[in-house]
């Protein structure tokens, strides 16, 4: 007999926008097959895997039905690049992050917080998104595939006000998705005026299971239910580092507590419908 967590009944058809996998140069606790396999054990039929090291796209196309990819724009896959969009649209991706091991923001805080320690073994070159608060140039372009394809752009590991810049021009560029991840990290300095422009901007924020563990509870993502607007939150658990629990222990308390907070109904609009929409035309 298992003695996993029970999930609610309405756990079923879920879709995870966030998830690791390996090979990675990070510790994971199973391969493509693996963690989606892992994944549908707890009821997630549709799975986005994302790899700090560049494209998940070949790889989600191997990996079986209703799991998606994209690509990273860290320094190894050359940064702004409109090329890696493309292809990885021309591939079937979905998901575009902005830089995360190679932000600024990342690498100001790898070198003192305790959370981040494992990803200062992963060294990469700096990929400047703004200057000044102005957005450089050179991503002007990557705005414009992404909005060419209708794909997701995500955050990554960018501050909160370099999201805004970056989000606000992707909006007048006719970027239709947006995805703040996991946005109440302490590093990204997430502030309520920037919460109220990212609603502005209908930005969709990311509830994540992995995050609320690096969190104090005042400030875990589930937190974001009693003030975004609920339309605009989603799921990407961020699972798959070996330094927290696999799906099979993490997931049911959290759902249940995501139920806690918003009830069974919306919560499961939220894990189904809600994030799906967003990653599928």
């Amino acid at each position: 007999m298992s003695d996993s967590p029970a999930l609610p009944d309405w756990a079923r058809g879920m879709t995870d926008l966030h998830v690791h996998s390996s090979p990675s140069l990070l510790p994971r606790h199973g391969d493509d097959r693996e963690t989606v396999a892992a994944m549908r054990a707890e009821g997630f039929t549709t799975v986005v895997l994302k790899a700090h090291e560049g494209s998940t796209a070949e790889r989600a196309a191997a990996a079986g039905e209703g799991v998606y990819g994209g690509v990273v724009l860290n320094s190894c896959v050359g940064g702004a690049s409109p090329d890696a969009v493309e292809v990885t649209a021309g591939l079937g991706g979905r998901i575009v992050w902005l830089p995360t091991l190679s932000s600024r923001t990342h690498r100001a805080a790898v070198a003192s917080a305790p959370e981040l320690t494992d990803l200062r073994k992963v060294g990469l070159r700096p990929v400047d998104v703004a200057d000044g608060g102005r957005l450089r140039p050179e991503w002007h372009d990557v705005l414009d595939a992404v909005a060419a394809h209708d794909l997701v752009l995500a955050s990554g590991h960018l501050s909160a006000a370099e999201t805004l810049v970056i989000f606000t021009e992707a909006r007048r560029r006719g970027v239709r998705r947006l995805l703040v991840n996991h946005p109440r990290l302490a590093f990204l300095r997430w502030r309520e005026e920037t919460a109220d422009a990212l609603r502005a901007l209908d930005a969709h924020c990311e509830l994540g299971i992995v995050p609320d563990r690096l969190c104090p509870p005042e400030d875990s993502s589930l937190g974001l239910t009693a003030g975004y607007p609920l339309p605009l939150l989603v799921f990407g658990g961020d699972m798959g580092h070996t330094g927290h629990p696999r799906p099979a222990k993490a997931v049911a308390p959290w759902l249940r507590e995501l139920e806690r907070r918003v009830g069974a109904d919306a919560a499961a609009t939220l894990m189904t419908t809600t994030t799906r929409d967003l990653l599928l035309p």
